[in-house]
């Protein structure tokens, strides 16, 4: 008996405008039934529900309600779920984003299985995962109606509860493995084809929403139909045509299926499968890779990925853009220098990341030194604040004697540690290149200054790594600092000395691996990697190894961003792990050759693919995606946009 999830209601404006819109959302559905049919020709509404909704992100004004459909066209059944034009509600995504959750006319042979979901508190929603992996959003019922839309399904379609979970129902899953090749090749089963059509149910529309999802249907599903058949023709034969036609969509075993259905066929009946000729099948196989043999290392097999990358990028990832340019980025301002709109802004740095000539600019006020909100004077005002109060800091160690530093044994660590590291942080870049270089020399006044503004945290190891291009970005110490203080407002955590802003990750790391590839979870926990330590590094300094430097400051801008997630960097973590799972899992690697081989991986990574591919994952997990990471882990936002604007004086020191 699984336990009853919880969702909470509380500030929710939808739940409320759900109550009113429900009662006359069924009127309309009940109403319909009357009314002629607008679908194409052929095509009848067998079950509509309004007000199903998307949750694209964790903001209850971003939802987007729609119209859910199942339609039949001859012997196939589709789903559509078209958002609602202008619809009354305060949802600050364009009509390109909503676009983009369409769903229109997905064929139930495409269909694998749908997850329903019954919480004790809240809406029922399902999740509709395809046969090649990739789920769609969660569609939330606000005024009910999966019992129904699972009934509605199950007329139309072989239904059948899984036995591991009874809130799972497998579509189209046939005892026969014949019978499940024929389904994945989007064919009518036999069966159906001298079947009689049932009696149309018509569903009458707005008139506002009748033209656009009229024009969608007629577009998307394909027309089976569209010639009567022959009485004389033979069912067989005709599926034989189609899997002829189909033969490049299909597997090995899938050609070898199809083929001794059609000679069994025509020799008076279906036998087992076991017929077939192993050795023949056997040798086949061997022939087609004996070219390969001697190139490819021998691997164990790999468990298929559920979320099939190329598809799930292609699908969700949206292409990279071009950095943030000077003339574009005036635009998102106005004459006294606020940003217009921040999300706006957010996003379009989520897609392309800055040039690096006015990226001083944009990372102040990405970061929160300087507010979205704040004006040109404002911000030179700020800065000049800010500088005396930097100084202040800075001289409280400056001022320290060669006499009290003996009898201060903490400061003397803490310089001591200091000291060793900002000589070996980023040494090849010429801004810190070269013998007494006066950067490295503000990395340490920096960091040491910082020890004072945060004692109880002080220094740790991987500090430095995060200041360089802060310091390389704004070429200014009191700026940079105050930066790396808006840094570590997120990041601090993963510097305790308890470590639990980093096993808070690692759990949320964990769990999000086993939602979107439990195979790759499951070899883990069997080779005692289940603690995810080899990915404590990426965690640390987001990256910072791993990538190249400019990489490095267009991933940490995108990041920065929180447009899609705050936690977009577990994403990126989940994305390289399903990147390198056939490598790991087919090499069998325990956790020592996995730590080598992910410290390898250094310099290697594809960031424009990776990033796209972590897109994909954080929107295809949505909320499943969001509930495994704990309240409170880090990077937390920060407490308000006006941090910077007063300072404690418990603060300093």
């Amino acid at each position: 008996m699984q336990e009853a999830e919880l969702h909470d209601l509380s500030d929710d404006a939808d739940y409320a405008a759900s109550q009113q819109q429900g009662s006359a959302s069924i009127m309309r559905c009940d109403s319909g039934k009357k009314s002629s049919s607008s679908e194409p020709e052929g095509a009848q509404i067998v079950y509509l529900k309004d007000n199903v909704t998307i949750h694209p992100t964790q903001f209850a004004s971003e939802r987007i309600s729609g119209r859910l459909k199942l339609i039949k066209q001859g012997s196939s059944l589709f789903m559509t779920w078209i958002p609602y034009k202008g619809q009354s509600t305060n949802a600050r995504l364009s009509e390109k984003d909503r676009n983009l959750y369409t769903i229109r006319a997905v064929p139930f042979a495409d269909v694998r299985s749908i997850r329903r979901h019954t919480p004790a508190l809240g809406w029922q929603y399902i999740i509709v995962v395809l046969s090649f992996g990739l789920a769609f959003p969660p569609l939330y019922f606000y005024n009910g109606g999966v019992r129904e839309f699972l009934a509605t399904v199950k007329q139309h379609v072989l239904l059948v509860r899984s036995a591991e979970d009874a809130n799972v129902f497998l579509v189209n899953d046939f005892q026969n493995p014949l019978q499940r090749t024929l389904s994945s090749l989007e064919l009518p089963r036999a069966v159906s084809i001298a079947s009689v059509p049932s009696t149309p149910v018509s569903v009458g529309e707005s008139s506002s929403q009748q033209n656009e999802e009229r024009t969608d249907v007629r577009a998307s599903i394909p027309q089976y139909n569209g010639t009567q058949r022959q009485k004389g023709h033979d069912p067989a034969r005709d599926i034989s045509i189609q899997v002829l036609e189909k033969f490049s969509l299909v597997t090995k075993f899938a050609r070898e299926t199809t083929s001794q259905l059609f000679r069994e066929t025509h020799s008076n009946g279906f036998g087992p499968l076991e017929r077939r000729n192993s050795n023949q099948s056997a040798l086949d196989y061997s022939h087609e890779s004996s070219e390969y043999k001697e190139d490819v290392p021998v691997q164990s097999p790999v468990d298929p990925d559920p979320l099939e990358f190329d598809k799930l990028s292609l699908v969700w990832g949206k292409p990279r853009q071009p950095p943030l340019g000077l003339e574009e980025w005036a635009t998102f301002l106005d004459s006294e220098g606020r940003v217009v709109d921040p999300k706006a802004l957010r996003k379009r740095i989520f897609y392309g990341g800055v040039e690096h000539k006015f990226r001083k600019e944009v990372w102040a006020i990405l970061l929160g030194y300087h507010s979205y909100e704040s004006t040109y004077a404002e911000r030179e005002y700020q800065k000049s604040i800010k500088k005396t109060e930097y100084e202040t800091i800075k001289n409280q160690w400056q001022s320290i004697s060669p006499g009290q530093a003996k009898r201060f044994t903490k400061f003397r660590e803490r310089k001591g540690l200091i000291e060793k590291d900002v000589v070996r942080t980023d040494r090849s870049l010429s801004f810190y290149d070269g013998d007494d270089n006066p950067n490295v020399n503000l990395l340490r006044d920096i960091l040491l200054t910082y020890s004072f503004y945060n004692f109880d945290l002080g220094y740790c190891q991987g500090m430095s790594d995060l200041l360089s291009p802060i310091l390389f970005v704004m070429e200014d110490e009191s700026e940079s600092f105050w930066c790396f203080v808006a840094l570590m407002e997120r990041l601090g955590p993963n510097f305790n000395r308890d470590q639990n802003g980093m096993h808070s990750q690692l759990f949320a790391l964990s769990k999000l691996v086993e939602l979107l590839d439990r195979p790759l979870h499951k070899y883990f926990e069997q080779n005692d990697c289940l603690n995810y330590f080899f990915c404590f590094r990426w965690i640390l300094i987001q990256f910072k190894r791993e990538l190249e430097y400019e990489q490095t400051m267009r991933l940490w801008e995108v990041l920065w961003t929180h447009y899609l997630s705050e936690h977009l960097h577990l994403y990126v973590c989940v994305a390289i792990l399903k990147r390198y799972r056939g490598k790991i899992m087919g090499e069998q690697m325990d956790f020592d050759t996995l730590l080598k081989f992910i410290n390898e991986l250094s310099g290697q990574i594809e960031l424009d693919a990776i990033l796209r591919d972590a897109e994909a994952l954080c929107i295809c997990a949505g909320e499943n995606g969001a509930a495994c990471i704990p309240p409170g882990t880090p990077p937390s936002l920060p407490v308000d946009n006006g941090l910077f604007y007063s300072q404690q004086d418990d603060e300093v020191l």
